[in-house]
Formats: C-alpha cells, structure tokens, sequence
C-alpha cells in the first residue's frame, strides 16, 4: 500500500489517538522556516541527497511555508517586490522531496497575494497531499489542529502568526486569512486571540499522540537573537494546555532551547531555505544557518533529540544575480557544525538553561533530569 493510502486509512479507522497501541517511537524532525521561491532541479540543490538521507528516518517532517503559491485567484502584491514572497506550486514538490509533510502557513508573508493568494496557497497544499494548519477559509478553519497520522502515531499542529500582518490578512469568521495572535497596548498577547489558541492546543491534545504548537513571530527584541519574555510565557502556557513541544519561526537565525515540563520548547528554529531577494550582505552570516531537530516521542513524552545543523548558501550557484540557487540547505562541515551549536548553547544558557549538546558535529538534547540540561525560572 502507498504511504500516503496507508495513512490515509488509519486516519480514517480512527487508529490514531492517544489510546492506539504505538509499536515503536514517534520520530518528528523540525525544521527552519521555508522560504523558497524556486524548486531547484537536479544538481542546483547539492545539499538536498544528505538530507533526505537523514529526513526520511522521521515519521513526521515539519516546516514553516513562507511563500505563497500562485494561483488563479491571486490579487495585486500588497508589498514591494525586494520582499514579496512567492511560488508556483513546485516549490512543494522539492520540500516533498526531502520529506516535509507538514506545513505551517501562519506568518506575516500569507497575504503577500492577497486574500486570494491564500486561497490558492491552500488549495495547491490540499492538491499536493501535504497537511497544513495556520491558515484557512475562516477564522475556525485558520485555527484548528491539522492532523496527521504516521503507523507511530498522530501528530496535531496548531499554527499562529504575531507581528507584521498586514490589514485584511487575518483571518475572521467570514474572511480567509492567516490565524493570528496579536498583542495588546501593553504587550500581552490579546486575551481573545490566546484564548483561542490554547484552547485549539487542549482540543488537538484529547486525540493526538504528539501536539506541536508553532508561532511565527515578528515582534523581534531590538537583538534578534534575544527571546522576548512575553514569548517565553506564551511558550510555557502551550504546553500547559497540552503541547508536546513548541516550534518558533519568524527571526531569521536560531534562537535558544529551553524545556517547561519536560517538553521542549525552540524558541527559534532559524532557516531551512531563505531565497531572499535582498542583497548578498543584507543579513548576516546567523541567517544562513539552520537546524534538523530530530524529535524522539515515547507516548506523548519527548525523550530525546539530535540537532543536526546546516548552512545555506548566500550565493547561487551561477554567482550574485542567481536567485533561483541561492539559499539551500546542506549538512554543515564539521567546524560549522561545531560553531553553530556552540552559539546554539551559548544562546540558551542566556535563558537560563545548560545544555550539554555533546562534542560531536550532532548536538544531543535530552530533557531535564538527573544527566538532563537545567531549565531556567
């Protein structure tokens, strides 16, 4: 039986909530924001062999769709075209390629197109086979549990966008849009909008294995790298409702780990694929990194990760002017490897956290405990 049939029949069984026997661990790679506007061909993503390789071991692949799919019903850009974001339907077929199979769509790029921009990205998900949540034809659809089920179990995600959503592209009762998370005056996240959120978390919870809650955040710390606090409360109000892990996305460069109850929680995952239409020097070096966070779920009890790192290429591979190769991933080289979970480290012990990712060029993260990192207050 195909994959895809197979896991479409345990869905449709209902062999895949909590009470299901699971057979072996549940293995969930996180990855980077998503954004690519070009599906390279053959030998124009050198890195893409590698990381198949190590990709297709998961059960469930996840990242961020920053990009919008173009479609019939896209309306005029709604910014300028340095940062307009989008695609035609390949691009999913390379994240495919390298086993994504989950998709967050909630981020200040959604509306691009346009409502209509939406609607067309959405389609072209439920055409390509791919699973999505974040965004959606109402307001309920945009903020319900995407679910998808694996012969270890079901993963439920639930995705939500703070910051820099343009006027129309959230999502209302009657409106198409992107599943947003403001924040008021005082800069608490909107009671309403949390409300919702977690309660989405408690609802995917009563059914699912494994619960991952996303946000894509763009109300950045004057240092990009710093994880702001409201955040942080937001991250451990997640998992007290019910995620199994939480997965940030929006700052373009990592950010640092923590752990609230024993679930882990990634404050900022960084880069998977960032085809920019910037200038090579507009960002800095932290930008072109990224990281395979290779999640193992006993239940719905993170046991254990490998933080496999990566580095994109800030230059095509046909030099500056080549957009259409730039910003792929490939596994880092060992001294990058060993650089980049060395910042990795150092940034989470701001939060107050020790971790002890190993010396190898694969970091190791295990929960707190006994032999386990210390989480901060």
């Amino acid at each position: 039986m195909h994959r895809r049939t197979f896991l479409a029949a345990l869905t449709a069984t209902g062999c895949t909530g909590p009470g299901f026997q699971l057979t072996r661990p549940l293995r969930v790679s996180l990855l980077g924001q998503a954004l690519i506007e070009h599906a390279p061909a053959g030998r124009e993503w050198p890195g893409r062999r590698a990381i198949a390789a190590r990709l297709a071991q998961a059960d469930v692949v996840f990242t961020n769709l920053e990009t919008v799919i173009q479609g019939p019903n896209a309306g005029a850009p709604t910014r300028e075209a340095l940062t307009l974001h989008t695609a035609d339907p390949a691009v999913l077929d390379a994240l495919m390629s390298v086993h994504v199979n989950l998709l967050a769509t909630a981020n200040n790029h959604a509306f691009d197109l346009g409502t209509g921009g939406i609607v067309d990205t959405l389609g072209a998900i439920r055409r390509s086979g791919l699973i999505a949540a974040g965004s959606g034809d109402d307001l309920a659809a945009a903020s319900a549990p995407a679910r998808l089920a694996t012969p270890a179990g079901t993963v439920a995600l639930i995705a939500f966008a703070t910051g820099k959503i343009r006027p129309g592209g959230a999502a209302t009762p009657s409106r198409p849009g992107v599943n947003e998370l403001r924040r008021d005056p005082s800069g608490e996240p909107h009671a309403g909008d949390l409300a919702r959120i977690l309660d989405a978390v408690t609802a995917a919870r009563r059914n699912s294995n494994v619960v991952l809650a996303c946000q894509h955040n763009h109300d950045w710390e004057p240092n990009p790298a710093d994880v702001p606090g409201w955040q942080r409360d937001l991250a451990r109000r997640c998992i007290e409702a019910g995620a199994s892990a939480f997965a940030g996305h929006g700052v373009p460069v990592l950010q640092g780990i923590e752990f609230h109850r024993g679930a882990p929680i990634f404050y900022g995952l960084g880069n998977f694929a960032f085809q920019t239409e910037k200038p090579v020097g507009a960002y800095g070096p932290e930008s072109w990194q990224g990281m395979i966070v290779d999640c193992t779920f006993v239940e719905d009890r993170f046991v254990a990760a490998r933080l496999v790192p990566l580095t994109l290429n800030e230059v095509g591979l046909a030099g500056v002017n080549d957009m259409a190769t730039r910003g792929l991933p490939r596994r880092a080289e060992p001294a990058e490897g060993r650089a980049i979970l060395g910042r990795l480290t150092a940034s989470s012990r701001a939060l107050g956290v020790n971790l002890d990712l190993g010396t190898d060029t694969e970091g190791r993260l295990t929960p707190p405990g006994p032999a386990g990192p210390k989480s901060g207050p």
